[in-house]
């Protein structure tokens, strides 16, 4: 199924080869490189509402991740060091040099979080939109036993969860986004969108597989961070429902951190695209 419909206009579908998979990518506008990461359970299109804003100032850059839309689900490769390869291979094959700026919303923050860590040198800025970090406050978020969220573990299972959501993705995706988003975020157009882009028990699993690794993500993430603070600014966006966890766990691990609260739920650039496309815009500056 190809989704490529979607794109705002000055926007074009890109698909390449990279770190031994094959990346649908949209790619627009002019500038400084600015690469939106999205997460878990959307796609590209997360950031469509506030692509056409970000484009006159920056070369926006808008992968697919692995595993989800019409990038391609190999059977391996998502601890989010190897997905930051795949997002630098992307970039070779475009011929964008850096340093650029990377904005990750969800799982797409993980994989941001871990490209600046491993490879602090291309990264001019970073930006992490409603975050919890492996390594850094994630393990114990999900900790059931303390009263954290069930989602984690049970999407790192193998095979269940793919199994009990086949055939109840839109029934599923339209509780998710609507307890997590303020009314009329998302249509019914959007919801079955979405809902398509994961239909099916590989399309699923493939949406599951960045669970999986979370455990060695966050291992992997605080080797990285005995070594060296992260050198680049840093913007946390926090929501209601997460207030400033990430800027706080950040703080002992980054040189320069900031902090702010969007006046959104869960999905910050659906919801308010103005007020994130300011903010991001002014932090970049």
């Amino acid at each position: 199924m190809n989704t490529a419909d979607w794109p705002p206009d000055g926007f074009r579908i890109h698909k390449i080869a990279a770190n031994g998979t094959r990346l649908s990518v949209a790619v627009g506008g002019s500038g400084p490189v600015l690469v939106l990461l999205h997460g878990w359970p959307q796609t590209s299109r997360a950031w469509a509402r506030v692509m056409p804003a970000l484009a006159p100032g920056h070369t926006v850059v808008v992968p697919d991740l692995r595993g989800t839309g019409d990038s391609d689900r190999p059977e391996g490769g998502y601890a989010k060091t190897n997905q930051a390869d795949d997002i630098r291979g992307i970039l070779t094959a475009l011929d964008l040099s850096g340093p650029v700026a990377v904005a990750g919303h969800d799982i797409g923050s993980m994989v941001a979080f871990a490209w600046a860590a491993a490879h602090p040198d291309d990264i001019s800025h970073l930006v992490l939109v409603d975050s919890l970090l492996p390594g850094l406050g994630l393990e114990e978020a999900m900790n059931v036993a303390e009263g954290g969220m069930w989602h984690f573990g049970f999407f790192m299972t193998p095979h269940l969860p793919e199994m009990l959501f086949d055939g109840h993705e839109l029934e599923f995706f339209t509780a998710t986004f609507t307890a997590l988003s303020n009314p009329g975020t998302f249509s019914n157009d959007d919801l079955a969108a979405y809902a398509r882009a994961y239909t099916g028990r590989e399309r699923l699993r493939g949406g599951f597989e960045h669970y999986r690794t979370l455990l060695d993500d966050g291992r992997e993430n605080r080797a990285l961070l005995a070594e060296r603070k992260l050198p680049m600014p840093v913007l946390a966006i926090g929501t209601a429902h997460s207030g400033t966890t990430a800027a706080e766990a950040l703080a002992p691990h980054a040189d320069n951190v900031q902090g702010t609260i969007a006046p959104t739920g869960h999905f910050v650039a659906e919801e308010n695209a103005d007020w994130f496309t300011k903010t991001v815009t002014e932090f970049l500056g």
